[in-house]
Formats: structure tokens, sequence, C-alpha cells
């Protein structure tokens, strides 16, 4: 009764399904070739897969084109295209420098030339070219991602702060023609949200970006208040967008191997949205109830969490879900609940998420391992590694949001 080989299956399984190759090339079945140049700019932790499929489908046809990545997430050349690797969730000057040579890439373009735009979660770090200085851009996207606030708040206030967020980089692209492929990592698709939608009309509004500061008691200067000020974008007319992915797919692909492997599969929801240790404490409770279940279950759940940082230890927030499961399944009978991202990074870490099973707390606890005090000091990573809890699947090419799930193994 290997419940981590189930686990990694399962991982395995959902992850290929999520991988953007073949949506890719299916949206771009809809893409008309233009009569001037064809230029492709592919931003996000994906953004090396989908330019692949890209380039493996439209060959030469691609003028020139810019790949901007995570580090350590391109996996080779690609003809006629320039990749660039820089710094998330934080950016840095790669991030900016990449950033300014897309834009260089779209400029001075006619009616007739054509951008394809490939966007993935993580482009918010990724594309960037700041109105404010790198220290005040690094200290507000700190500030923000240790309050707890959710993405699609984050990213109200990253697009006011930034010429290519918020539909500025469409503008930037005038008068040519974008054709934007995007594989959504934010639950409900928002167009406007992922990757700040560089190409996408803004839904939201100064005035909301400025409840987010006073939401989460973000400290800023009068010049930032005063960008916070300024409206984005709210019609766009030269962009086509076709989404090529999401959460659900990943959902639906665990779901499929869970009853191959023999469990009765129960998806709860493809839009969890809540505290990591609150979501982790729920499946716990779920285990709880089904523990004298004489069938073998699996309940999946889709989404993405959130950490409150309080503490200086390490981790992310799918290890935290994790961890904080661990207490509440201790001693029951062959249960196990694991959760990860699906781009293979979960938080600062080179973990993907983390495994817990029912002896999880026992092992920790010999080796004198509180797991409340490490929840405490945000270091789940540390404490699952002394129990070979770390999940590692390394960068995988793909980035729909999270996959959490419990197995129960009759």
């Amino acid at each position: 009764m290997n419940l981590k080989e189930d686990a990694y299956k399962i991982i395995d399984s959902a992850i290929k399904a999520a991988l953007p190759d073949t949506a890719v090339k299916k949206a771009l079945q809809e893409l008309e070739m233009p009569k001037g140049k064809l230029l492709l700019v592919s931003i996000g932790k994906a953004a090396w897969s989908m330019a692949k499929a890209a380039s493996d489908l439209l060959g030469d046809s691609i003028d020139e084109g810019i790949v901007i990545t995570k580090y350590d997430h391109s996996q080779g050349e690609l003809s006629n295209i320039r990749i660039y690797e820089a710094g998330h969730p934080v950016p840095d000057e790669n991030s900016f420098a990449a950033t300014e040579q897309a834009i260089q890439l779209v400029s001075n373009l006619s009616s007739e030339d054509l951008v394809l735009f490939l966007i993935s979660g993580g482009g918010s770090a990724l594309f960037e070219k700041p109105l404010v200085s790198k220290e005040i851009l690094e200290d507000i996207t700190k500030q923000l991602l240790a309050s707890g606030a959710d993405i699609v708040e984050i990213n109200t206030i990253r697009k006011r702060l930034s010429a290519v967020k918020g539909g500025k980089f469409a503008k930037l692209c005038e008068p040519a023609q974008v054709f934007s492929v995007v594989l959504s990592d934010i639950i409900g698709d928002p167009l406007d949200m992922i990757a700040s939608g560089p190409a996408y009309p803004d839904t939201s509004t100064s005035k909301q970006a400025l409840e987010i500061i006073k939401k989460y008691d973000i400290s800023i200067s009068k010049e930032v208040e005063e960008l916070l000020k300024v409206e984005t974008p709210d019609t766009i007319t030269n962009v086509k967008t076709m989404i090529t992915g999401s959460v659900t797919q990943l959902c639906a692909a665990a779901e499929m191997t869970c009853r191959e492997l023999g469990y009765e599969p129960i998806v709860l929801t493809a839009s969890l949205s809540c505290q990591a240790r609150e979501a982790g404490s729920f499946l716990a409770s779920i285990a709880q109830y089904y523990n004298q279940s004489n069938k073998s279950l699996a309940f999946i759940a889709g989404g993405e969490t959130v950490v409150h940082i309080k503490g200086k230890g390490k981790g992310g927030r799918n290890q935290e879900l994790a961890l904080s499961a661990a207490q509440g399944i201790s001693g029951l009978d062959n249960i196990a609940i694991f959760s990860i991202g699906s781009d293979g990074t979960d938080g600062p870490t080179d973990a993907a998420g983390g495994y817990v099973d029912t002896n999880t707390e026992k092992v920790l606890a010999e080796k004198g391992i509180s797991i409340f005090d490490v929840l405490e000091n945000n270091d789940a990573y540390n404490a699952l590694k002394q129990c070979d809890g770390l999940i590692i699947t390394g960068p995988t090419g793909t980035n729909v949001n999270d996959l959490s799930v419990l197995l129960i193994k009759r």
C-alpha cells in the first residue's frame, strides 16, 4: 500500500496533461499569418515550453522572438528566438533588461505586422518595466507577498507601477495586431490579472488599488500613491486572446489517474482560495470523517492558497498546506495528503510541494520537531526535509495553479 508511489503517479499524469504544447498548437490554428513581420514574445514560467510549441509549428515564419522566463526554466536554444532568464517572484535587473528588449522588438511596427504574445503565470515578475525604482518595487512586492494578499490583489497594485502591465504592452505594439495565447494560473481565468494583463483591458480601478494598500497596511511613498491614482487602459482594440489551459484540466487529469489506481475520486473544487493552513486542516478533517471507509477514496482540490508570513523560515504554500494537515491525520489508517505547484516550484524553494501521511507527526516528534513551532516560523521546507516529505519535480514547463489531494487507501 505505497501511498507515496500513488501520489507521484497522480502528480506526473496531472502535470503532463497541463503541459502547453498541444494546447498552444491548437490555439495557433486560429492564427492568421500577417502580410508583414511575425514577432514572438513569450513570458512566464512556461514561456520556453510555449515558445517551443510555437516554433515547432511556425518554424522560420517567426522573424524574431524573445522568451523571458524564470531562472533554470529554459531548456535550450530556439530558432530566431532570444532567451532571457530573470527573477521571480521578485523582479530583478534581468527582468527589466529583458523587458526593455521586448519593448524594442515591438517598437515602430506597422498595421501589417503581428505580435504573437504567449503568456503564462509568473509573467508579473518576469515581464516588467517599473515606473518606480527597483528598490521601491521590491519593497512593495515583498510587503504584498508577506501580507497574505491574493494574486488578484497583488496584480492590481503591480499594474499601476509598471509601463507594460494592465494593457500597456498591447498599446506599445500599436498599430500592429497582437495574437495572445494565455496559459491561466489564476482561478476563473481573469485575463486582466494573468501576468497582470499586459495585453488585456484592465477591470480593476485606482480606488480598488488604494483600498488594497489600506487593507494590508502596506507602507508606500507619496510617489507610489500618485501612481496608484492613475487609471490603466480599459479599452484595447488590437488584441485577440485565447486561453489554452487552466487548473480544471489539472484536476481532471488527477481524477482520471486516481480512478485508474483504484480510488473513487471526488473533485472538491478547482477554485480553492484560502490560507494554506486552513486548506490543510480542512483536508485533514475530511480524512478523519472518512477514516472508517471500506473503500479507497481520493479528494481533489485545485486552486491557489496564500501564506501569511510571520516567521523567517523556508517554505511555500503547498509545503505549509501539507504540513498543517499532518497533525490531523496522525495515527489514522493508510491516509496521505500532498500538495504541489504545477510549475514545479513552491515559494522560493527547489520543491514543488509537500507530502505527509499518518506517520509524519510521529517521525518529526522523534526528531524533536514541533509542527506547531515550524508553522509559526513558516519553516515547512526544513521540517518536511527531515521526514522525506518534500516533493521535487524540477521545472515542469507549465503553470496552472496548485493541486492538493487527500488519499485514503483500503
